[in-house]
């Protein structure tokens, strides 16, 4: 008997077991991951790792996300804030470099936010400034945080950044129809909450040329995200800590 592609793949992964944080993700799975009470939205995204053009120095993405919420481009490194970035396959996917093509692996990958299903962050903060939605948008409220930076430490993905200094004065051109933040605060990406409130989708997604993000609702069987998740395998950041990340990468 023919065996595809995709069925030996999906035999391969399962002859080397989850216990190494080895799992492809396929439409079905994505379908039963959701909770059996979620009746509202569940918003995710999907990145391509075949479309996506980061290995060819294009970060338009960044761009868009950075130019929408006043991100601020802090030069010293270690005080810099980011909602979208960049890091090296090798170091976000270290136990899943056998599924996906040698040539992909060689590229930067996007990273932000995953929103997971069950988020560690949310159980630590002290104060509630930071919260999960109804629809699976993690939120802060900069008001609320007091700096304490619990929930840094308990998000196994690095994904908040900490305003160790005024970043306002970072950002060239402010955004009025979004808030700045201030020093001593945690910030993040919010999935462009404020933008779905209107209709459109987030800022990274419109900004891509190469439309290699797809955003949408997984609780609706007809959305776009859940037709390409349905047409191809993805992978998860760490989905052996069993966080549920909301954010896929299409193989």
């Amino acid at each position: 008997m023919k065996m595809t592609r995709k069925e030996f793949i999906a035999m391969a992964v399962a002859a080397l077991g989850g216990a190494a944080g080895v799992k492809l993700v396929s439409g079905s799975e994505v379908a039963k991951q959701q909770p059996a009470d979620s009746k509202g939205k569940r918003w995710a995204m999907a990145i391509d790792f075949q479309k996506c053009q980061w290995g060819e120095g294009c970060d338009k993405c960044i761009a868009a996300c950075n130019a929408k919420h006043n991100v601020p481009n802090i030069p010293d490194k270690a005080h810099e804030v980011k909602w979208i970035w960049k890091e090296k396959y090798q170091t976000v996917f270290r136990q899943q470099s056998q599924l996906v093509n040698p040539s992909l692996t060689a590229h930067p990958v996007a990273l932000l936010c995953n929103h997971c299903t069950t988020p560690a962050c949310t159980r630590v903060c002290p104060t509630a400034a930071t919260w999960k939605r109804e629809d699976g948008i993690v939120m802060m409220d900069w008001h609320r945080c007091i700096g304490c930076r619990y929930c840094m430490a308990a998000c196994p993905y690095g994904s908040r950044s900490f305003n160790f200094e005024e970043p306002r004065p970072h950002v060239a051109k402010v955004n009025t129809e979004f808030p700045t933040r201030t020093k001593g605060v945690v910030e993040k990406c919010n999935f462009c909450e404020e933008r779905l409130a209107k209709g459109e989708m987030p800022a990274c997604v419109t900004g891509c040329a190469e439309r290699a993000m797809t955003f949408g609702d997984l609780n609706d069987a007809g959305s776009e995200i859940r037709r390409v998740l349905a047409a191809r395998y993805a992978i998860q950041r760490l989905p052996e800590l069993g966080t549920g990340p909301a954010v896929y990468y299409l193989i």
